[in-house]
This record gives structure tokens, C-alpha cells and sequence, in this order.
């Protein structure tokens, strides 16, 4: 499959308004396939060329302002839109679309415990494109509709309230217009979950899980909402902007291949968090960040998006920072941070000692394309750089650091920023250098060395050379300074480090 370069991405930005998708999901088509029926209302700002990309099984029919497409110039993922003109255009996709049992678009799971199925999505990256047909980059937000016809005892769910319409055994379910999403968040689940709901805060919230782990997760209904709602508070408290979304469904989902994912109003999790049996308190404090971790990427992720995957490092770094913080804050659960020292900087600090190593921070044009970026999710994007995160807070000030997050929040809500985007918010509520801290401590590689060097007079000779790893996790750093002895036999050293 093609993947989609840097340089594509920004010249189709350049050249293109999303507005809004309506999509329609048929999901009773059998086991193999689903129907998808997508229409793009966009503007182009200029004449000019682009594509369109998608995976179908079979592509049925494509049009473009009412004239067809022909389906045979799918080019693997990529249908070409050429001789577009300025203004305002409609793009219509109707296409047969594959079931995937590895976990990319739409994922099909039958429970081996009573023979019931369940689907759910994963677009991370560019896998929505296996889901419907998209502008898939994230810097094209743009509001979604959705409508979905599943088996009638299912449940449908996804970014907005789903509501079922017309007759019930019709199995047809409509989801609220979403605020502007960038396509990598678009998320569906389907099936006859479990359902534990509530409210707060005047928004629905709920859990859900297949029906076979009913009795485990209504054992922990209790402590998971208990979770969801102290740190929802936490972050009103912390954050000016409120939640962006009209609900929050938390979903546990079989076979994920990931641990979670931050859709919008839908967050999904591996169902091994739904425990099965007795648990260590170390094992629901790692439940809990990641819980904490996904609430983070609602604003930090969400609301304001990466504008290429260069930043996605800022969006885990960024979550990774507040799960850890916000649940010492809000809950029962002390001790995060000596987990955090204990388990996650390791993870970090292996990262960055192999040959693979690299910045938190790539430099601007390093992660060419999207393959690129799946080369940076590691200890490095996670625990290194909520590592440099915790330290700017504290060289900061919390307050600086939260005036400057809000400050970003406001400028960049329902949009997109860059690495320089965040840190000339932070510079507008701090009188500290903070882009020559990012210089330091975010665009180079490898952990922190002190390496004295010494000058010994006297009798006894003083060995020279001993090199340390320094423990504080963050940019690497390698500097010496050398200063006289005072007397006789003396050895003054001095480093400076990141």
C-alpha cells in the first residue's frame, strides 16, 4: 500500500477544505464484508489534482458532483480526483469493505463463550481508509455524520449519542453530528454489549464490554467510574476549555492491539482491563493512568491535533505526563510517579541507548511519510518525553505551565498545531527560554552522560575517563569542564549536563 509522504499531505492541505462526511455502515452483509457509503463535501481553493484514499473489496460505484469515477483508477488505496476547480465539490464512495481479525479498521470478533459477535474500529495512522472511503491525514478535520444498520439486538456506538430509529427490528442507528475530527479518530463498535451507564456532569457516560464478562465488569463498575469521574473533574479544574464531546463511552473490546485508543467520545481498551480474577493494587493503579492517560487526549490530541506525525510524540508525551499526574491527584492511587521511575523510564532509558534511537522531538521534515512515523512509538515518545515534560513543569511552575497549556487550548481548539505552536504558547506566559529548552532537551538523542575529566597533582596519580549514566531521564547531554586543583594532590570536576 502507498503511503502517504509528508509532502503529499501538505499539498493536498493547501489545496482542500473538509467540511463534512456522511457516512452510511452496513453491517449485516455477512461475515466476510460490511457496506460503506461515503459522501465528502469539500472545497477546493484552487484548480488543481488529488486523491482520495481507500481499501474496498470491491469498489461499486464513485462519483464526483454527480459524474462517475471510473472504479478501475483505484490505484491500490488511491483514487485519483483530477482536473478539480475552485469551489465547492460533493465526492460519493459506495464500496463492499473487508472484516479485519488483526485489528486494523474494522476488527470482527466472535466470543467463543456463547457465539456472539462484535465489531469495533481502529483508524489509527491510516486505517480508516479500511473503513470508508477519506482524505486520511490529520490536518483535513472536518464534522462527521453517521448512520449504521446492524442485527437488531445490537448496540451501536461512536463518537456522538447514537440513537436507534424507525423499527426496531429495521436495526437502523444514527449518531449526532461530531465537532471536527480529524479521521484518525473516527471510531464505531457494534454488538450486543454489556452496557453499564450513568451520568455526570450532564453527560452520559458509560462502560461496556461483551456480555460474557458481564458479572466482572459490573463487579468493577463502581471503582471505574469512581476513576472517570475524578479525574473528569480534575481536568475542569486544571483546564479553561470543558470536555469538547457530547458523551463518554469507555469500551473494553476483545483482541486490541493496542493497549488504548483515544477516539473521541468513544475510547476503546484491550478487555484484559476488565479483570477476571484477583488483582495486585499495582495492577489497577496501571489501570487507572490509562484511563486518566486516554481523558488527557481529549483535549491534548483531540481537541488540538497533531498537524503531522513528527508531533505525535507531544500527544503520548502529553498524556503520559497528565495520567501519571492526575491520578495522584484526584484518587486513592499514590505512588504513581515511583511506578513511573520504576517501570516506564526503564522502557525509555533501553529506547534510547539502541542504535534506533531519536529525538522526542524530531526535527521538522525527519518522519517523511507514515510508515516513518510508527518508528517513533516507543519509550522514547512516551515515558522520555512526559520525563522532559515533568521537568519543564517543575523549572517552569505549574501555574506558567497551565497558563500556557489553556493559552494553546484557545488558540488551536477543533484544530491543528505544531511542536512551535506549543511552545510560543508557553513562551507568552513565561519570562524562561523555553525554545532553547526544547533545543536542548527535545531535538536531541540518547541518554545523560556526565563525563569528568580530571587533573590530579601530587604523588599519587588520580585516573582519568570514569563515565556515568545520569538518572534524571531526560535529553542526552555530554559536557565537561575542567577547573585547577586547589593543592596538592586535589582533583576538581565538574559537569554540565541535560
Amino acid at each position: 500500500m502507498p503511503v502517504l509522504t509528508r509532502e503529499e499531505a501538505q499539498s493536498r492541505a493547501l489545496l482542500l477544505d473538509i467540511h463534512r462526511y456522511t457516512v452510511d455502515l452496513d453491517l449485516t452483509r455477512g461475515d466476510e464484508l460490511f457496506g460503506s457509503t461515503t459522501v465528502i463535501h469539500f472545497t477546493a481553493r484552487q484548480a488543481g489534482d488529488t486523491f482520495v484514499e481507500l481499501r474496498p473489496a470491491t469498489l461499486h460505484r464513485a462519483t464526483l458532483d454527480g459524474h462517475p469515477l471510473d472504479p478501475a483508477a483505484l490505484d491500490d488505496n488511491r483514487l485519483p480526483l483530477t482536473g478539480l476547480t475552485p469551489g465547492a465539490h460533493e465526492l460519493r464512495v459506495e464500496a463492499d469493505m473487508r472484516y479485519s481479525r488483526t485489528g486494523e479498521g474494522m476488527h470482527r470478533f466472535t466470543d467463543p463463550a456463547d457465539g456472539e459477535t462484535y465489531l469495533y474500529t481502529q483508524a489509527f495512522l491510516e486505517d480508516v481508509q479500511r473503513v470508508f472511503a477519506a482524505f486520511d491525514q490529520p490536518d483535513l478535520k472536518a464534522v462527521f455524520d453517521a448512520t449504521v444498520t446492524a442485527p437488531p439486538h445490537w448496540t451501536v456506538l461512536g463518537n456522538a449519542v447514537a440513537t436507534r430509529t424507525g423499527d426496531p427490528a429495521e436495526g437502523r442507528w444514527e449518531l449526532a453530528t461530531t465537532r471536527p475530527l480529524s479521521t484518525y479518530f473516527v471510531a464505531f463498535a457494534a454488538g450486543p454489549w454489556h452496557s453499564v451507564r450513568t451520568e455526570h456532569a450532564g453527560l452520559p457516560f458509560a462502560l461496556h464490554c461483551r456480555r460474557s464478562l458481564a458479572p466482572h465488569l459490573d463487579a468493577d463498575a463502581d471503582e471505574l467510574f469512581d476513576l472517570t469521574r475524578r479525574c473528569f473533574d480534575r481536568f475542569h479544574e486544571i483546564f479553561d476549555e470543558p470536555y469538547p464531546f457530547d458523551s463518554y463511552d469507555q469500551a473494553f473490546v476483545p483482541e486490541f492491539n493496542a493497549g488504548a485508543m483515544e477516539n473521541p467520545g468513544l475510547v476503546t481498551f484491550r478487555d484484559e482491563y476488565v479483570f477476571r480474577s484477583a488483582v495486585t493494587g499495582t495492577e489497577r493503579r496501571t489501570r487507572g493512568v490509562t484511563i486518566a492517560h486516554e481523558m488527557a487526549h481529549m483535549w491534548f490530541g483531540d481537541l488540538v491535533t497533531l498537524r503531522w506525525w513528527d508531533d505525535i510524540w507531544l500527544n503520548e508525551s502529553f498524556a503520559e505526563y497528565m495520567g501519571y499526574q492526575v491520578l495522584s491527584e484526584a484518587t486513592r492511587f499514590s505512588g504513581t510517579w515511583t511506578d513511573f521511575a520504576v517501570a516506564r523510564k526503564g522502557w525509555g532509558y533501553d529506547a534510547d541507548q539502541r542504535p534506533s534511537t531519536h529525538p522526542v522531538a524530531p526535527e521538522p521534515g525527519a518522519v517523511h511519510d507514515t510508515a516513518s512515523a510508527l518508528l517513533n512509538f516507543d519509550g522514547i515518545s512516551y515515558a522520555k518525553g512526559a520525563s522532559a515534560l515533568r521537568q519543564l513543569v517543575a523549572w517552569l511552575g505549574e501555574k506558567d505551565f497551565l497558563a500556557g497549556i489553556n493559552d494553546h487550548f484557545t488558540r488551536h481548539r477543533f484544530g491543528n498545531a505544531t511542536l512551535a505552536d506549543f511552545l510560543d504558547s508557553l513562551a507568552r506566559n513565561t519570562d524562561r527560554d523555553v525554545h532553547t529548552w526544547a533545543d536542548t532537551w527535545l531535538r536531541t538523542s540518547g541518554v545523560d552522560t556526565v563525563t569528568p575529566r580530571v587533573d590530579a597533582r601530587g604523588e599519587e596519580p588520580t585516573p582519568a575517563g570514569t563515565t556515568w549514566e545520569a538518572v534524571t531521564g531526560g535529553a542526552a547531554s555530554t559536557a565537561a569542564a575542567v577547573s585547577p586543583p586547589t593543592a596538592a594532590g586535589a582533583a576538581t570536576a565538574a559537569a554540565v549536563g541535560g
